[in-house]
């Protein structure tokens, strides 16, 4: 009897409305040579991608004279006379682009040395001190040092 239900059971599934699709169990679509050549693609693509764009990169990718030469790049000073010629270079630079600066805001200074261009700096310095002082606030740097002062 169970076998009879079970004959029944099995002519019902393959009745065509209960048909399975075909699947790689029962399909063979291409064979072993599609299965090599998938493989061989798989493998294949992202080497030969690598190989495209991680070979002759110097030449390939690159824009000429973007960076700048070795000899024109800053070169850190070690030695002690070394760093003081930075700062003397560095000191003129900054003196230079000052006086430039000064000239265009229509101050007019005599070239006499660098004692003129010290007076000036302290006399820059002492009226920022007293715009400092004269500044009104609770925070900033006018209070704290008005604090410091003892003029709270």
């Amino acid at each position: 009897m169970a076998s009879r239900t079970l004959q029944g059971l099995c002519r019902l599934v393959d009745s065509s409305p209960f048909r399975l699709p075909p699947t790689s169990a029962t399909h063979r679509s291409g064979g072993s040579n599609l299965e090599v050549f998938k493989f061989g693609m798989y493998i294949m693509f992202p080497i030969g991608w690598m190989w495209y764009f991680g070979t002759n990169l110097d030449t390939r990718f690159s824009v000429p004279d973007f960076w700048p030469a070795p000899e024109t790049t800053h070169r850190i000073p070690f030695e002690k006379e070394e760093l003081k010629e930075m700062g003397e270079r560095l000191k003129q630079e900054r003196l230079e682009r000052r006086r430039k600066r000064l000239e265009q805001a229509g101050v007019e200074m005599r070239e006499r040395g660098s004692n003129e261009i010290r007076q000036v700096e302290q006399i820059e310095t002492a009226e920022q001190a007293r715009q400092v002082t004269a500044s009104k606030g609770t925070f900033g740097r006018g209070s704290i040092e008005k604090w410091a002062r003892g003029q709270s």
